[in-house]
């Protein structure tokens, strides 16, 4: 029997609605199409003459801008002026001295805090005082947004492009916003197309969606290479984490600082550890299916230890497009800026003049289940994915707070996706899916996750 036919949406050619940045007329597409072109000039927009010769600024709001991608796509920006003007950032508010920095040095004209507490908010405004002084900018003084609608806010500005960079499934209010605005999105924020799934596909327009993951703006710059029905399957790459090798009796001893070493990317708290137990790489498989509109069955995750290739595509004629580049995100966020336009020097090639090796491995489901639960997520679809991802955002909390062995994180979530199978049928393909159905799905998986967690954790104490 010959293997089936993947049929990725086309990534090139597709164009936003004429006048989406105006918000006339804007009929949802059945399916987002991404990362095709930009659509027509946005209204404010400048055309400057720079190192990469003339081109259209383009407005870009950051949010998580003070995390590992955002910190990134700041860097990626001021390297290249000529080409992006920030207009806002947004953060969580955990470093707010960071944050104040960033806006002085961008000269944003909006700052978003997710944190509502008057300190936080006094905190910040009193370090963009103190940086703007030392930058001997006096007058500086952005506005201000505080709570958990700021970020929302400043993504629905309609600026060229929002870079969603936050963690977690509260990214997904600040992705739609960007949608309706007309803004291209690109998405690092990978848990809010996964949760949000058919919703935020419905409200993308062709090429509106540019994937910042390594591994899926990977995908989009392979698939260049072919027409959508010349492609047999995609793989996923997988550096195999910090504990590849090791088996499923030896995972049970790992500790939170072991999770948190990354063999070859620096990320946060999360990322890091759901790349150690690979949900990081489950929640990939499920966000290639909505983003390329490929089948489950025809994605593929292999290890690859050295991380230099990021993804591929294979073929029905049997060959295989790969991206290459160095572990590091520079490039992935560089494209997600400027897509389908490659920018200048964002970062080192490979170098082919030194000899080395590349490994290949098949992934071990019996240590590390979590793909295997994530392919079985992402067939059901409807709130499934929200379930899996909200579900597992508790139980890295507890494996933090050492209320749960490394092991028993995919446990607990496998478990709570069991019992949404067995109780809530929310995720039936019949069940239309609406914002507040994925957010009723998030916070029962919570509720779930954590009745699990403290039983698990009970058990644990009475057998000391």
């Amino acid at each position: 029997m010959p293997p089936r036919r993947a049929r990725p949406a086309r990534l090139l050619g597709g164009r936003p609605a004429a006048g989406r940045h105006a918000g006339r007329g804007r009929v949802p597409s059945r399916r987002a199409r991404v990362g095709g072109g930009l659509g027509p000039r946005p209204r404010g927009s400048l055309r400057r003459a720079g190192h990469n010769g003339g081109v259209r600024q383009r407005s870009v709001t950051i949010l998580g801008s003070t995390g590992s991608i955002g910190t990134q796509a700041i860097q990626v920006v001021r390297a290249h002026p000529d080409r992006f003007r920030v207009r806002a950032l947004a953060a969580g508010g955990s470093d707010v001295r960071l944050l104040a920095r960033q806006a002085v040095a961008l000269d944003v004209a909006q700052v978003a805090l997710a944190r509502d507490e008057a300190a936080t908010r006094a905190a910040l405004e009193d370090a963009l005082v103190e940086e703007a002084a030392a930058a001997g900018r006096t007058a500086y003084r952005p506005e201000v947004l505080t709570g958990p609608e700021a970020a929302t806010t400043v993504a629905g500005n309609g600026v060229d492009v929002v870079l969603n960079g936050i963690t977690g499934s509260i990214g997904l209010r600040p992705t739609l916003a960007a949608l309706a605005a007309g803004s291209t999105l690109a998405l690092a924020n990978k848990e809010s197309l996964i949760v949000g799934g058919p919703i935020v596909r419905a409200a993308a327009a062709p090429g509106q969606i540019v994937p910042v993951d390594s591994e899926h703006s990977a995908i989009a710059q392979s698939l260049r290479g072919g027409r959508r029905g010349e492609v047999r399957r995609l793989v996923l790459t997988a550096s195999g984490g910090p504990f590849r090798g090791r088996s499923r009796a030896e995972l049970e001893q790992v500790t939170p600082q072991e999770a948190l070493r990354h063999p070859n990317f620096a990320m946060g708290r999360v990322i890091t550890t759901n790349s150690a137990t690979l949900v990081n790489k489950g929640l990939e498989v499920i966000e290639a299916h909505l983003l390329f509109d490929v089948d489950i069955d025809d994605i593929d995750v292999v290890v690859h230890p050295q991380q230099q290739i990021h993804s591929m595509v294979e073929f029905h004629d049997g060959s295989t497009i790969a991206q290459l580049g160095p572990p590091r995100m520079l490039v992935p966020i560089g494209l997600g800026l400027s897509w389908p336009e490659r920018l200048e020097d964002v970062d080192e090639p490979c170098d082919w003049s030194r000899a080395s090796t590349w490994e290949f491995h098949p992934l071990d489901h019996e240590a590390f289940p979590a793909v295997r639960l994530a392919e079985r997520v992402g067939r059901e679809g409807g709130t499934f994915p929200a379930v899996y991802n909200a579900a597992n955002e508790e139980a890295v909390e507890a494996f933090h707070d050492r209320r749960l062995p490394f092991t028993g994180i995919v446990d607990v979530v496998e478990r709570v996706v069991d019992e949404h199978a067995c109780g809530n049928r929310t995720g039936a393909p019949e069940v239309e899916l609406t914002v507040d159905r994925v957010l009723a799905a998030d916070a029962w998986a919570r509720r779930a996750a954590a009745d699990r967690i403290a039983a698990t954790h009970d058990l644990k104490e009475l057998s000391r």
